[in-house]
């Protein structure tokens, strides 16, 4: 029987079953780990591409107001020549008297960006969305006694466009992330590079703020949030504890085969590099939890739990073994809202 064929789908998952990264990780020994990991590290670098120039920041709060026993700010950043971003950020008030550790909230792929994730529930639509997928973690997490943080990814929330530039949203019918990684890859940017670098500057105010403790900073993120916590946490060892909710996965079964990848979450030539779960160990010995919804219809178990098995590979080689976490739980895409606030409370706060 003839084996010919003319889908493009059908091409590329054939092609996904049999490709192999070059720098995918399969030594044992912690210095197996150590020399992956600085040829690996190089590696993404160059794929990355070059970050833009940094500006000051020249931060400028808007509004503060006081509820659920926390500051809240909306904060204006400058992160390039061209470019700003929005920040909110929920203060408990006792950080203004002791010091105390900081989380970088990410949001996943969602109308709202930041906000969702900072608990605003100023409409229905943005309630229900936070209630289905328990989206708040900013705002749960700095009720803990955390200073959160959250800003907007470029093409999100207050810089969607559609928010500030225009009455109606800008392309319907087409995914933003994809325009703006192509118009920038016309001129040799990358949209995820961009999106690093906003995160590191916003590190860098983090830091900054006389009552956030610099050595205690965190990140976590659902989904494009995990994608962004994970480049983040394994390129700036600021970030001391990570949790990523929902990104775990193998290239070949969510990327290739379900063509479940955006712009924003694009880098070219990385899986000819190596595999997502590279990706979660290049964070070791860092304290690691993936959080996994057995019906989550993004990530599935299946592929999900070979992702964690691999990662746990490289944390026993890296010597932190204990430091890599996994929290299966009843659910979907969401954040499950269990585990992670022991975990972060052990490794930022040193707490049981």
């Amino acid at each position: 029987m003839s084996n010919r064929n003319l889908s493009m789908v059908e091409y590329f998952k054939r092609k996904g079953q049999s490709f192999e990264p070059r720098l995918r990780f399969k030594g044992a020994t912690t210095q197996d780990f150590i020399q992956w990991k600085e040829r690996l590290l190089t590696e993404l670098r160059d794929l990355l591409g070059p970050m833009p120039q940094p500006v000051p920041l020249n931060p400028e709060i808007v509004w503060e107001i006081e509820e659920d026993n926390l500051i809240k700010r909306r904060v204006l950043l400058d992160t390039e020549a061209d470019m700003s971003v929005v920040a909110l950020m929920n203060i408990p008030k006792d950080a203004l008297r002791n010091r105390a550790p900081a989380i970088l909230c990410n949001h996943g792929h969602g109308q709202y960006g930041k906000d969702s994730v900072m608990g605003v529930r100023s409409s229905s639509d943005r309630i229900v969305g936070i209630d289905r997928y328990n989206y708040d973690y900013g705002l749960q997490m700095a009720k803990r006694g955390y200073v959160t943080i959250a800003i907007d990814w470029r093409g999100f929330g207050e810089r969607g466009d559609y928010y500030c530039v225009y009455d109606a949203i800008p392309y319907p019918g087409r995914d933003r992330c994809d325009i703006h990684l192509h118009r920038g890859s016309l001129m040799g940017t990358n949209l995820l590079t961009l999106d690093i670098f906003d995160g590191i500057r916003v590190l860098d105010y983090l830091c900054s703020l006389e009552f956030v403790d610099a050595k205690r900073i965190g990140a976590m993120g659902l989904s494009f949030g995990g994608t962004m916590t994970t480049w983040l946490s394994l390129l700036d060892e600021r970030i001391r504890v990570a949790d990523i909710m929902c990104y775990s996965a193998r290239f070949k079964e969510f990327a290739i085969s379900l063509g479940n990848i955006c712009g924003s979450q694009y880098v070219p030539g990385l899986y000819k590099a190596c595999d997502l779960p590279d990706l979660h160990g290049l964070i070791a010995p860092r304290p690691l939890i993936a959080e996994i919804g057995v019906y989550d219809d993004c990530f599935l178990i299946d592929d999900a739990m070979s992702c964690c098995n691999e990662v746990q590979k490289i944390y026993k080689a890296a010597g932190a073994a204990s430091k890599y976490e996994i929290e299966v739980f009843e659910g979907g895409h969401r954040f499950s809202g269990n585990k992670a606030f022991d975990f972060f409370d052990r490794h930022l706060k040193g707490t049981a």
